[in-house]
């Protein structure tokens, strides 16, 4: 039976993969110790989660710090994992201003650990997936000139556009060359892209079968969304539950791009079957599945029935993205038989059932 390590299993990504492997008949191990609750406070709770992935026999859960070398190491020995895949993380932005030495000891030094202990334990074949963001690109990509529509932010991107746009803006949203050097990246983005070039370097330099994934709005129904993280999930919770919410700055035209965390997993999955070494990819949902904030704010009227009550700040978030779309070109070319399953109307439908259950 073929080992699996993976970390943040009572978050969202986590918790697919776990659910995924347990399904495809893999041994699971998982490590979380609910920093999140800490992070965000009792409504980011993930308990619960983990428990369920604890009541099949294939699970076994590690409640541990990825941040405690020795036992990160520890387990990487017990197990030998066929894959890992890293999901833990301190994921806000916002956060990350208050706690700058707990926010780097996580996203960088505690992925150092689970690289270093791969490399001492893991089996020769065996693939690491490090689940990366797409704020390594800082606020860079809101140097495009921007077209102000009706409901959404667009920028002039076309092949042709001249030497004065960086390299890697195209229509199709940003690619894994757009540069990440002069921006503002937030102390979040600076973290992550700390440990971004460390699992590049892990695969590089060791010959490791180690893939990075440049995620956007990672999404799902069983996602814990706050308001300084998880913003499709928090945003149809406050429409279902009449909660008002806030917009920060760009009128509530700034988009972004959704992908359900199911087809996050299979394109995991597609690697640790086929891996690269220190291989970087965009991943998200792609022009077809983004939406501005007030086009999802009309698609949930239309799916729920719901209203949502919001105001409008012109106070944006510092380094927050006004546009920003992946381009996953470069993973559908290493992997052609991949292709996502889900619509944003899909995922949106999903949070909404999900949310009259538990109501």
């Amino acid at each position: 039976m073929k080992t699996i390590l993976i970390t943040g299993t009572g978050g969202l990504i986590g918790g697919e993969a776990a659910r995924h492997f347990l399904e495809k008949g893999w041994e699971v191990h998982g490590i979380d110790n609910n920093t999140r609750m800490w992070l965000f406070g009792k409504e980011a709770d993930v308990s619960g989660g983990i428990a369920s992935l604890s009541e099949s026999e294939s699970y076994t859960h590690h409640h541990v710090d990825i941040r405690d070398r020795s036992r990160i190491s520890s387990i990487h020995c017990q197990v030998r994992p066929n894959a890992v895949i890293h999901c833990a993380a301190q994921p806000s932005h916002d956060k990350a201003a208050d706690i700058p030495f707990d926010d780097f000891d996580i996203n960088a030094l505690g992925t150092v650990n689970l690289l270093e202990a791969f490399r001492l334990y893991a089996p020769a074949d065996a693939s690491f997936v490090y689940v990366s963001t797409n704020k390594v690109y800082g606020d860079g990509p809101n140097r495009l000139e921007l077209n102000e529509e009706d409901t959404r932010w667009e920028p002039n991107m076309y092949p042709d556009i001249g030497e004065d746009v960086p390299v890697g803006l195209w229509f199709d949203g940003i690619n894994e060359d757009f540069p990440i050097d002069q921006c503002l990246h937030s102390l979040f983005g600076a973290s992550k892209l700390s440990a971004d070039i460390m699992a590049q370097e892990y695969g590089r330099y060791f010959n490791l079968n180690v893939g990075i994934f440049r995620g956007g709005c990672l999404t799902g129904p069983t996602h814990a969304g706050v308001e300084l993280h998880g913003f499709l999930s928090y945003i149809v919770k406050c429409a279902m539950s009449e909660k008002p919410y806030s917009i920060f700055g760009y009128s509530g035209k700034q988009v972004r791009d959704q992908i359900h965390s199911k087809d996050v997993i299979t394109a995991f999955e597609a690697f640790i079957e086929n891996p690269r070494q220190g291989e970087v990819y965009n991943i998200g949902g792609e022009r077809r599945n983004s939406a501005s904030i007030l086009e999802i704010i009309n698609l949930i009227e239309e799916i729920s029935g719901k209203r949502l009550q919001y105001t409008l700040s012109d106070e944006a978030r510092k380094g927050d993205h006004i546009w920003y779309i992946s381009d996953m070109t470069k993973f559908r070319s290493h992997y052609p038989d991949w292709e996502p399953q889900f619509d944003l109307r899909d995922m949106i439908s999903e949070m909404v059932a999900a949310h009259r259950e538990s109501a």
